[in-house]
């Protein structure tokens, strides 16, 4: 029996070889040479295209490649019954936290600023940003973002569909309480899952519940955020500048408006990046558990789409 991995638009060398160490008797394949398609136990992917999961009549399992699932739960044809487990990955969990800090800490010190009046010969030293961070998402990734910042001395709180309780985070919970804490959140993170009635929340209404010059890190997915109220928001100075990884057309566009604002820094998707070395290791776990017939480490609600 057999696992394939697609992934379509970056080298699968790396994982080749950590999936062969980590799952020995396992016939690793890439995507489209799977060989039988009777053979295939589990796919492990990013973005396959619709149809093609579920061509592959005898999987017990399916992995992603990263801690997203939207872009295999989006996909019909996708049998309901299979298991769908996200990426928990040290690596991966660290590469968010490193990033959102930085962000954070840019904002709070005024690093822009800085770097402005040096290119203008100027010796100015700016006023620090606000402390108070709220994280939307308080999942795995979330979380640990909390407890690094708490740790840093920001004021962190966190936002999530069901109650959370995480040492140093204040926490709130459902629409009932989220006017609170955008009203407290100086820089706002997102982390939040892409599901139906999630897409679009990053607009003007949740902009304009926030502090006024509040700073935004988006790090969740591109579906989050109505690009042309983020654009608002900034020319109105709702927002002071934001900081964005995600974004709806991968990669952005030549000529989108993002390129040309001094008030937003662009990065390539790459806030946190799954790393085969020790990605494999949770992936050979999940095979003996879907073998064994007992939960999936990282298993999704397919109810609730995380």
């Amino acid at each position: 029996m057999s696992l394939v991995l697609i992934r379509k638009t970056a080298p699968t060398e790396a994982w080749l070889a950590a999936l062969r160490d980590a799952c020995p008797g396992l016939d690793v394949r890439v995507w489209p040479d799977t060989g039988p398609v009777e053979d295939v136990e589990f796919v492990l992917t990013w973005a396959a295209d619709p149809g093609v999961i579920a061509g592959f009549p005898n999987l017990r399992a399916i992995f992603s490649l990263g801690a997203g699932v939207d872009h295999i739960l989006k996909d019909s044809t996708v049998p309901a019954a299979l298991p769908v487990a996200r990426m928990v990955d040290s690596s991966l969990t660290m590469g968010m936290v490193q990033y959102v800090t930085m962000a954070a800490l840019q904002y709070r010190r005024g690093w822009e600023a800085m770097r402005a009046s040096q290119r203008e010969g100027q010796w100015r030293r700016p006023e620090l940003g606000g402390a108070r961070v709220g994280i939307l998402g308080l999942g795995e990734l979330g979380g640990a973002c909390g407890k690094a910042l708490a740790a840093l001395g920001f004021e962190v709180a966190g936002w999530s569909r069901s109650a959370k309780d995480i040492a140093g985070i204040r926490a709130y919970t459902g629409q009932d309480q989220l006017a609170g804490f955008l009203a407290r959140s100086d820089v706002l993170v997102c982390l939040l899952p892409l599901t139906a009635e999630l897409e679009n929340f990053l607009n003007r209404a949740t902009f304009d519940q926030l502090p006024r010059g509040a700073y935004l890190v988006h790090a969740g997915r591109g579906e989050h955020l109505v690009e042309a109220d983020l654009l608002d928001a900034l020319d109105r100075g709702q927002l002071s500048g934001a900081v964005l990884d995600v974004f709806r057309h991968e990669p952005l566009p030549g000529g989108h408006p993002f390129w040309a604002r001094e008030d937003i820094i662009i990065t390539p998707h790459n806030a946190s990046q799954t790393h085969p070395a020790t990605a494999a290791a949770h992936v050979a776990a999940n095979v003996a558990r879907a073998r064994a017939g007992q939960a999936l480490i990282g298993q999704v609600d397919r109810a609730q789409g995380y």
